[in-house]
């Protein structure tokens, strides 16, 4: 029998890449999309869901469509940027209810049909939960937090029969990189005068930096593959450090002495 599987963040990137390998490895795919279009655009071969992570009662209707439910992949997600001096508020309530709470309120709605089937639940992090990068503040703690609640209830479940697995993606070529640079102004502008004039620059350095990193990065197909294989593994690892420099940076972040780290980062993006 076909194992069904939900993935969350399935219109772009490492989700639709994850989505459409799956389908092609014989699962059942659900993709959750955003918008009716995102959906038709990934094809026959998976039945598109629209879903926002941050809807309550949507995240229920879902879960509440399925019969059984082999594995969910939590991939959404958002990634905001800014000095945490001028960084709104609304912004980065923004960050941690996608990356964060909207992955725990998926991951509580299904765990019974996970439960009941002896499934998965592979959630996607990143490299950026072990070396946070300055005005990286929002974006690599909401990172850091879903890894710690990843941990717990790795511990939590397994005595129920359900694995939890992490995937920590390093530098990922997506399309939503090449859309970064159109962002970078309007980010400065959010944060108003006083915040462009102390931070304008470093943060146009820092970012330019980042866009180069990220469009040498892997193909999203390298990320889908990691979990197509923490999917189907007898013994799945707990972590995967996958993609361009993902073990040197999860390295870096565990070994060098704090302030040691803190210069390594800002040589590499040009900020020493």
């Amino acid at each position: 029998m076909s194992k069904t599987v939900l993935v969350t963040g399935a219109s772009t990137g490492i989700g639709r890449a994850t989505a459409l390998l799956l389908a092609r490895q014989g699962f059942t795919v659900h993709a959750g999309v955003r918008k009716e279009a995102d959906g038709a655009a990934l094809g026959p071969s998976v039945t598109p869901v629209v879903l926002d992570v941050t809807d309550a009662g949507r995240i229920a209707e879902v879960a509440d469509s399925f019969d059984r439910l082999d594995a969910l992949v939590n991939n959404a997600g958002v990634g905001v940027t800014g000095p945490v001096e001028f960084v709104s508020l609304d912004a980065l309530r923004r960050q941690y209810e996608v990356n964060v709470f909207g992955q725990v309120a998926v991951t509580q709605a299904v765990l019974p049909l996970l439960r009941a089937a002896r499934g998965r639940v592979v959630t996607v992090g990143s490299v950026g939960s072990w070396i946070t990068l300055p005005f990286g503040g929002p974006l690599c703690s909401s990172k850091h937090a879903i890894r710690s609640l990843n941990d717990a209830l790795r511990m939590e479940v397994k005595p129920h029969g359900v694995a939890t697995i992490l995937i920590e993606p390093g530098s990922i070529h997506t399309a939503a990189v090449d859309k970064l640079a159109d962002e970078i102004e309007p980010r400065l502008d959010a944060i108003g005068a006083e915040g462009r004039r102390l931070y304008g620059e470093a943060y146009r350095t820092m970012t330019t930096a980042g866009l180069r990193e990220e469009r040498a990065g892997s193909d999203p197909e390298v990320v889908a593959r990691a979990i197509l294989h923490a999917l189907t593994a007898r013994r799945p690892r707990a972590r995967y450090p996958v993609g361009r420099k993902s073990r040197l940076m999860s390295t870096l972040g565990r070994v060098l002495p704090q302030y040691t780290l803190d210069a390594v980062r800002l040589r590499a993006l040009g900020l020493a």
